[in-house]
């Protein structure tokens, strides 16, 4: 069975008008005799949506329970069953209902196209997974309802319905989107029409790219090779010269001028890998391209114009940049420039010859340093051992005079001349070349010991020789510079990866120091902050340092490599190679980064111990205005009611409002002395001082501390209760805290309990409200469950005091009873639980 088609309406927004089109689209389709049905629609109360639909064969939907509520989805298997030529499914991105058979509505599509039904959808661009974190930070909604750009990318046809912001606000006002009673809040929040824009810049562009991956996909299936001019996009060729940053510049005029112009840049890399080319210069060219909205692209190939026309033809180019060349008259002579070779083969691709200072006009023929192919210890030591080798040579082939001639003698010097071209390149190989030609010349040539030649054929022998060696040791020694750099690029590579994988361990800014130090061989290496407040004298701070006597200043160092203006790295050691800087630049920008990274999690760090510090604060200051609503009221309410007494009222009910208002003006100022106390308990600003403390002692504290007032509590102690590791003063106030808090929750005629216990080591004291332990009836259980009491500042403050003691505070609900279970270290310890009773 062949697979059904998708047609997708995509839109900005809600109310652009996507459901509506969708009908049409059906009633259309039905009206050519298509076999089209209803899957799934919500109009979402538009009279006009709803109406549109009329006419259309509609499958029932699917009733599901979730949570004791009943919901609808589309009824898939109704509509596999009824098998038309077309489905309408609205809400493409909609999240099912649990116990449906898909969880997203977007499988429930696949089904259909699988069974070969053509299916009409809706799509709102928010919903597409790669879009979700932008329209996030654009509207500030999250979008919990998404569909991954796959199924979108795999839909036959694809069409924006859109509307501009304007158009769309005004439907809002008219109520043709939401219901009344939303329209403020989606006007003044979601539907501004600068989310409305956005929004709609958004959709275009990715539609855009669908376009484009489709003419890409044409183009491909078609064998199309020849650019065609639906975009403007210009390719600047970049070798890594100082006149990158003019091309680049230039190439971007170019494209300002056209708008939807795309700027790349492209840098061919050899196939060997071992490009003369600084890295930094290519970085920093990098960063100007992208800060002017290009992209910038790396490719390698045996030639710079194939890969670049390759590339060109692939990313249908067309104009390329190109800079005026650095070669002279005579090489341009022997072979065509890279601008010539371009142009001849760029066909329809327009190609740009930009001049610049390093054009062959205005350059200076450089010469490429003897030293910098193998290093300075393979150059000298080729040097020294032709100086060596070849009068050593001379000696033996003299004492082999009568037994060879002297094209076996120039054989045997071109040996010679191959082994130090393979140790020290071609310089060494040159003058290998010459000196065994003069030595030639002199000991096997007639005359001897003259540099005169009689013989033609000898003198063509020499020649040949010269040429022979030259040639010889030109091939050996570019392959010992390849493998030099080869091997060197290796050991980059190397020690790079090395100090990324570390970073990625998360070793700190001393370990990724002392690594670097180690892998250049430096003495001493430290990595320097300057302070930006500090002027005129700079002052700088070692952050990380490695080594015997590390730099404190940058001006103390051998070799410093910046990394920003306010950061560097300084080191101590023997002199390194200009390959070693650039290296060394490059760890420097890791070190770097990782610094950042430290000082990030730092702020984070401190961000978050804020916000705690703020949600305790927060959490007090809840818990302190609960608990005073209550003394407050009731000293409230027994002066009011002394202000309205009768004045033959007996003096007992006075007595006994004063009392109350006394008392509850008593637990308001102990609750502002615990707010107080929390406080300067979080601030750092509360005293410490722990040593046994006799438990007895402070349970009587703290039943004098808890006011005026009869009040009766049970004590349950052991007859030998140990001394307890505490503060006394801070023990008090929370066992005292405990029993105020069991007193409030506790009826008249059934007091809290106090009963102690040693275990492991610890004294265990529990505060239990004086409320029976019974099994109470469903509905009550409801309501009592474990952990319902909100905790009030009494129950905090004692939490925080023994936590401050090394204790801890835990509370339990056992049906309608609550207990807290103050835990703390004891001195010895303890023995059994007796009972007593204290009023």
């Amino acid at each position: 069975m062949a697979r059904g088609r998708l047609r997708i309406y995509l839109g900005a927004a809600p109310g652009v008008g996507k459901t509506y089109t969708m009908l049409a689209e059906g009633q259309r389709l039905r009206s050519r005799g298509a076999d089209v049905v209803v899957g799934f629609v919500e109009p979402h109360g538009r009279r006009p949506t709803a109406a549109m639909a009329d006419g259309l064969a509609t499958i029932a939907r699917r009733t599901l329970r979730h949570r004791g509520a009943l919901f609808t989805e589309m009824d898939l298997d109704a509509v596999l069953a009824r098998s038309p030529q077309v489905a309408l499914v609205d809400e493409l991105a909609h999240s099912n209902v649990p116990g449906a058979r898909n969880a997203k509505r977007w499988q429930d599509v696949e089904e259909l196209l699988a069974a070969g039904i053509d299916v009409v959808t809706t799509l709102n661009v928010q919903h597409l997974e790669s879009l979700n974190d932008v329209v996030r930070q654009i509207t500030g909604v999250a979008q919990r309802e998404t569909l991954p750009d796959e199924v979108a990318r795999r839909a036959d046809q694809i069409e924006l319905v859109d509307l501009p912001p304007e158009v769309l606000r005004r439907r809002m006002v008219h109520g043709d989107i939401y219901p009344p009673d939303r329209i403020e809040s989606a006007l003044t929040h979601y539907f501004r029409v600068g989310n409305l824009t956005a929004l709609r810049e958004i959709a275009l562009l990715w539609l855009a790219d669908r376009v484009e991956e489709g003419l890409q996909r044409y183009r491909a299936e078609h064998g199309i090779v020849a650019p065609w001019e639906t975009r403007e996009r210009i390719l600047v060729s970049l070798s890594g010269g100082p006149e990158g940053e003019t091309l680049i510049r230039r190439a971007a005029r170019v494209s300002a001028r056209t708008p939807g112009t795309e700027l790349l840049a492209l840098h061919v890399v050899p196939e060997d890998g071992l490009a003369g080319v600084d890295p930094a210069v290519l970085d920093t060219q990098r960063t100007l391209l992208e800060s002017l909205g290009g992209s910038y692209h790396q490719t390698t190939g045996e030639d710079v114009v194939d890969a670049l026309l390759q590339f060109a033809e692939a990313e249908n180019v067309t104009q390329i940049v190109l800079g005026a060349s650095r070669h002279s008259r005579l090489a341009s002579l022997l072979r065509a420039g890279v601008g010539e070779r371009t142009i001849k083969g760029s066909g329809p691709i327009d190609v740009h010859i930009v001049t610049h200072r390093e054009a062959a006009g205005s350059a200076v023929v450089r010469i490429p340093h003897p030293i910098r192919g193998t290093g300075p210890r393979r150059y000298w030591a080729a040097l020294a051992g032709a100086v060596l080798l070849l009068p050593v040579l001379t000696l033996l082939l003299t004492a082999l005079r009568g037994h060879l001639d002297l094209s076996s003698d120039l054989v045997i010097y071109l040996l010679a001349v191959v082994v130090v071209a393979l140790v020290g390149g071609l310089y060494p190989a040159l003058f290998a070349a010459i000196a065994a030609a003069l030595l030639a010349d002199y000991y096997f040539t007639a005359p001897m010991h003259s540099l005169a030649i009689e013989r033609p054929d000898e003198i063509t022998a020499l020649v040949v020789f010269i040429a022979t060696a030259a040639l010889v040791g030109t091939a050996a020694g570019t392959a010992a510079q390849r493998t030099y750099q080869a091997v060197r690029a290796t050991s980059e590579a190397r020690a790079l990866s090395r100090l990324a994988a570390a970073m990625m361990r998360g070793q700190d800014l001393t370990a990724l120091v002392e690594q670097i130090r180690e892998n250049f061989g430096l003495s001493a290496i430290s990595l320097l902050e300057r302070d930006p407040e500090a002027s005129p004298v700079p002052r700088w701070y070692v952050v990380a340092s490695a080594g015997e006597r590390p730099p404190e200043k940058p001006y103390e160092a051998d070799v410093e490599s910046p990394v920003d203006d306010n950061l560097t790295l300084a080191a101590r050691g023997s002199g390194l190679s200009t390959q070693d800087q650039r290296v060394l630049a490059a760890c420097a920008a890791e070190l770097g980064l990782a610094h950042a990274r430290g000082r990030i999690a730092g702020r984070c760090g401190g961000t978050d111990t804020f916000a705690d510090a703020e949600r305790t604060r927060a959490s007090l200051l809840l818990a302190a205005g609960r608990d005073l609503r209550a003394p407050l009221h009731t000293a409230e309410a027994a002066l009011v009611r002394l202000r309205r007494r009768r004045a033959d009222a007996p003096a007992s009910e006075e007595a006994q409002l004063l009392d109350a208002a006394r008392a509850a003006v008593h637990r308001a100022a102990q609750l502002v002395t615990d707010l107080d106390d929390v406080s300067r308990l979080h601030a750092g600003a509360l005293d410490l001082y722990l040593r046994p403390v006799d438990l007895n002692e402070v349970l009587g504290a703290a039943l004098d501390d808890l006011g005026p007032g009869g009040h009766s509590i049970v004590l349950r102690l052991p007859e030998q209760l140990p001394d307890v590791i505490a503060d006394a003063a801070l023990l008090t106030r929370a066992l005292a805290a405990l029993g105020a808090d069991a007193l409030r929750h506790s009826p008249p005629d059934r007091p809290p309990v106090f009963t102690a216990e040693v275990q492991a080591g610890r004294v265990k004291i529990r505060v239990e409200d004086g409320v029976p332990v019974r099994v109470p009836d469903l509905s009550a259980a409801a309501s009592r469950a474990p952990g319902t009491r909100a905790e009030s500042l009494a129950l905090r403050l004692s939490r925080d005091l023994a936590e401050a003691m090394d204790g801890a505070v835990e509370t339990t609900n056992e049906g309608p009873a609550f207990s807290a279970m103050l835990t703390l270290p004891s001195s010895a310890p303890g023995g059994s639980a007796t009972s007593g009773r204290v009023e």
